[in-house]
């Protein structure tokens, strides 16, 4: 091997390793979380598992887009948390109505702007508010399918559809691509996008 591919092998790994970095940090953190831990022990053996998960169980890199809306992400952190709170509310209502069952659906959600990291906050963020879970992801046809109860009409649905829809667009705003930014801006100008 000549010194230059060997350069250039080095800079390889290390764009790899720079590309990994926000995902194992990340995995480091739910390993501590998950244990209730933030002790150097804890900091080692999730640095070990993340080590393990990302060699392992190899999933091609993701490069990361870096654009991050400040104002629409702490937009979006506020209303996601309210979100929260008035989903735990209606699922309990839901669930201490003892004069009728909750209703409940398969709901289809194509989504509009969404790439693979778009759809996947897309369907973590629909996943976490109480009342909903995605049930499938079809990542060809950008569809997500949602298991939602306290659904009882098609208007309901409706609302519901439209309800992930305006996830999605948060989401755009706050760390989508440039590109997928300036479609939802292009929509939003014609009336498309609310």
């Amino acid at each position: 091997m000549s010194p230059e591919s060997k350069h250039l092998t080095k800079r390889g790994l290390l764009r790899d390793i720079l590309l990994q970095l926000p995902f194992m940090l990340w995995l480091i953190l739910i390993w501590m979380l998950l244990w209730h831990q933030f002790t150097p022990l804890a900091l080692v053996t999730g640095i070990l598992v993340a080590i393990f998960v990302t060699r392992v169980f190899r999933l091609p890199t993701v490069e990361l887009v870096g654009r991050i809306n400040v104002w629409y992400s702490l937009v979006f952190i506020v209303r996601f948390l309210g979100a929260v709170v008035l989903g735990a509310v209606s699922v309990a209502i839901q669930v201490f109505d003892f004069r009728r069952q909750p209703g409940a659906a398969i709901v289809e959600i194509p989504l509009r702007y969404a790439d693979d990291i778009v759809t996947t906050h897309v369907a973590v963020t629909a996943s976490l508010i109480p009342g909903s879970l995605v049930v499938e992801s079809d990542r060809d046809r950008r569809i997500l399918y949602l298991h939602v109860i306290g659904v009882r009409s098609r208007a309901d649905v409706d609302a519901f559809r439209d309800e992930v829809l305006r996830w999605e667009r948060r989401i755009v705003r706050a760390v989508g691509t440039p590109e997928q930014y300036a479609a939802l801006r292009a929509d939003e100008k014609r009336g498309g996008a609310r």
